[in-house]
């Protein structure tokens, strides 16, 4: 993946918002916010065909530019100016896009990325080999009280750190909060305790049953249907809207399974499983902390290292998502994933 100059992005931009415009079109809006000349618009088209992220029609002066499906993923976009615009005069998508996934056929990770993800899993294997078990068990102890805590404030939960700290060694529901904040909590430990249990199961056949019983333990006593839902569900902060249909939404489920079964990079693997459910919304509730626990089930089958996401921020996270949802640009969540997986490799497992 090469880098993008300022002007290609800009141009990227146009064509997302545009959807399909000429050379001379993208030039006439360009030219409002920088100098550049036509013959240099279409080298930058010229050279963004070339990497795959445009697609064309027509011939001569007809010529038409739209974004290719690795052009949507890939565009850079800043989700905090994106979001900032009222939800009903953003140019994002309102409905399902069902030849998404089917398209994905490319790394998500470019090749940098990918040495850094790699470095980083290498020296974590080392020093999960070399780790005493009670010192294993202690951090793994750590990790869980992290994962459920954040993950569980990522929805919206008010416990603190060491409240759920508290809760999870102790037992101890902290004052002043709801009994479904616990359980929320709790759940979390017990769904990262099943994917310990069943690692193996999560490195290349994933279905639909394994994913639906994550899901259970996840909103287990919170009052949640289990399994594929059969009402639709609203998404607040953005005019998309999820499938209704529940076969339409479990062929889905499926298909984005069998996208990431296909899928070599484990990286790729998580990350589409975090943006993938999330986009498709299968359940009643619990869609994005089910994405989370079955991305770390993913990355422990491939011998990874587990994201707590201790550090992230929740807005830039619900932010990120919002983003694909609309966009269908991995690129913002892809900035957190990379960024959680280097604090998580740094953070865990460290004398």
């Amino acid at each position: 993946m090469t880098e993008l100059k300022n002007r290609q992005i800009n141009i990227l931009e146009i064509i997302r918002q545009e959807k399909e415009i000429s050379s001379s079109g993208i030039f006439n809006i360009l030219k409002k916010k920088e100098r550049s000349s036509l013959v240099t618009i279409k080298r930058d088209l010229s050279n963004l065909l070339k990497l795959g992220y445009l697609e064309k029609t027509g011939k001569g002066r007809s010529i038409i530019y739209k974004l290719s499906v690795q052009g949507e993923i890939l565009s850079p976009i800043d989700a905090k100016t994106y979001c900032a615009i009222d939800p009903d005069k953003r140019s994002g998508s309102k409905s399902y896009n069902f030849e998404l996934f089917s398209k994905i056929d490319f790394n998500l990770f470019s090749k940098e990325e990918e040495i850094e993800l790699d470095n980083a899993t290498k020296e974590y294997r080392i020093r999960i080999k070399n780790s005493p078990k009670g010192i294993h068990k202690k951090e793994l102890e750590r990790f869980i009280i992290e994962l459920s805590w954040k993950s569980s404030k990522i929805e919206g939960n008010t416990y603190t750190l060491l409240d759920t700290e508290r809760l999870i060694r102790e037992g101890i529901p902290a004052k002043g909060h709801s009994k479904n904040e616990s359980i929320m909590i709790l759940n979390h430990k017990k769904a990262f305790e099943f994917i310990l249990e069943r690692e193996g199961d999560f490195s290349k056949n994933i279905q639909n049953p394994l994913v639906e019983e994550i899901h259970k333990k996840i909103v287990s006593g919170l009052n949640v249907n289990f399994g594929i839902r059969k009402s639709p569900v609203g998404i607040t902060g953005t005019v998309y809207k999820p499938l209704d249909n529940q076969y339409q939404i479990h062929e889905a489920l499926e298909e984005l399974n069998k996208l990431v079964n296909h899928t070599n990079n484990p990286y790729t693997k998580a990350l589409l499983i975090i943006l993938g459910m999330s986009y498709i919304q299968p359940f009643e509730d619990g869609n994005k902390r089910t994405a989370r626990l079955l991305a770390n089930a993913i990355l422990l089958a491939h011998k990874c290292a587990p994201l707590s996401y201790r550090s992230v921020d929740e807005v830039n996270y619900r932010e990120a998502i919002l983003v694909f949802y609309e966009t269908y640009s991995i690129m913002p969540m892809k900035k957190i994933f990379i960024e959680q997986y280097i604090f998580s490799t740094n953070t865990y497992l460290v004398e």
